[in-house]
């Protein structure tokens, strides 16, 4: 497995070894201890999945404290432009964004650590998008910024996404006051 840092310390890319042949593949998706050694040393006490079609958009979310989750990302089939979005406000990188391509043939997944706003855009139809939580769902500690915030100005790679109606509302990133 090896670990990639991203501009924004403390949220990573995972690239897995996968071992391929004329049967099929296998790949080790999570291992306590290996991600323990690079560093993510986390216990993971929740499984999301989701199925979207094609331009679907989801996000930007999070929870506050003390409902704050980190999430390990992947794509089990089709593929997402994946967004973290730095909401730690003593971080040097506070209200900067990364992003990458999850899908299912490079097999990536994506560590959000607590304190970032996360959201994907699927760029396939019938993308399964697989996480795993930090901490459980609480509605009361749900946050979320607008998709299309002109300050953050994401390049999101679908014109014309479909949205939840949760999602077609939410505060700005300059209205915005960080729990983190």
């Amino acid at each position: 497995m090896k670990i990639i840092k991203t501009e924004i310390p403390d949220l990573y890319i995972v690239k897995p070894i996968v071992f391929e042949d004329d049967r099929g593949y296998f790949f080790e998706s999570y291992s306590k201890n290996a991600f323990a050694k690079c560093g993510i040393d986390q216990n993971f006490v929740q499984d999301n999945e989701s199925k979207s079609a094609k331009g679907v958009l989801r996000g930007l979310h999070f929870q506050k404290p003390p409902y704050d989750q980190g999430k390990l990302v992947r794509v089990m089939r089709g593929a997402v432009l994946d967004v973290a979005v730095d909401l730690r406000k003593n971080s040097p990188t506070y209200g900067k964004w990364a992003s990458v391509e999850l899908n299912h043939d490079n097999k990536w997944m994506y560590w959000i650590p607590p304190g970032f706003a996360h959201g994907f855009a699927t760029l396939e139809d019938n993308t399964v998008f697989f996480y795993k939580c930090t901490n459980v769902y609480n509605k009361e500690s749900e946050g979320s910024l607008i998709w299309n915030d002109p300050d953050l100005n994401i390049d999101w790679q679908v014109d014309s996404p479909i949205l939840s109606e949760k999602d077609k509302v939410g505060p700005l990133f300059k209205d915005f006051v960080s729990p983190f």
